[in-house]
């Protein structure tokens, strides 16, 4: 058995827990296996996976049972044991268990539960921050946007009429400056130099808001 196939033992091992609910193997009665340090190199032999599979049938319904009460979560405490187990398999060279085995597996599902509770905290409170930062956001846009209309409005009440009417034509009608000279009944060169007169008064105006005017009312 290699380290690449871990997770396909523990998958299986967990599907013939439940598939075999309510059956006791016979080997078990005579023998409730607690692995314990004196015990963990017999996870390393090959031959000897018999130890790994009585670890997992041991202990796994507990600990997934331990892990949920603190989750809350079924399935992220099924994928939290089911991780443990199989750094239990792939580690097993390496391990220096100083307790017995099922304490370290107590440990390693407690610890790797915070880790997953502390990450999803630093994810909510992230989301969290990021939500009222576009809140304020968009409350600042409301505002700005609030503001330069009653600024607009303000500085067209103070052009001359002529000027305000070419202005208001040709930005909020959307008409062409022939079409405003036919309409008014003067020439195209007077249309232009009132909305000449009208754009330098309304920048000059409304300088602090240029860059958003530029945005609602085009060509400023």
């Amino acid at each position: 058995m290699t380290d690449a196939i871990g997770y396909t033992v523990v998958s299986n091992l967990q599907k013939n827990l439940f598939l075999n609910k309510g059956k006791t193997d016979p080997s078990c009665q005579t023998k409730q296996m607690e692995v314990t340090l004196a015990k963990i190199d017999t996870l390393v032999h090959p031959g000897h996976e018999r130890a790994f599979e009585e670890a997992f049938k041991t202990n796994f319904k507990a600990l997934h049972a331990y892990a949920y009460t603190m989750l809350q979560d079924e399935n992220v405490a099924e994928e939290i044991v089911q991780t443990v187990f199989l750094k239990l398999w792939e580690n097993r060279e390496r391990l220096a268990i100083h307790t017995s085995l099922r304490a370290y597996l107590y440990k390693s599902v407690y610890h790797d539960t915070l880790n997953h509770l502390k990450h999803k905290k630093v994810q909510r409170k992230y989301i969290a921050e990021a939500m009222m930062a576009h809140k304020q956001e968009q409350a600042a846009e409301v505002a700005a946007d609030k503001e330069l209309q009653r600024q607009l409005q303000e500085a067209l009440r103070q052009l001359p009429e002529k000027c305000r009417t070419v202005f208001q034509l040709s930005r909020f009608e959307e008409l062409k400056y022939q079409e405003i000279a036919d309409r008014l009944g003067i020439s195209l060169k007077t249309v232009e130099a009132h909305m000449a007169k009208a754009l330098k008064s309304l920048r000059l105006r409304l300088a602090d808001f240029l860059p958003l005017l530029t945005i609602i009312l085009f060509n400023i």
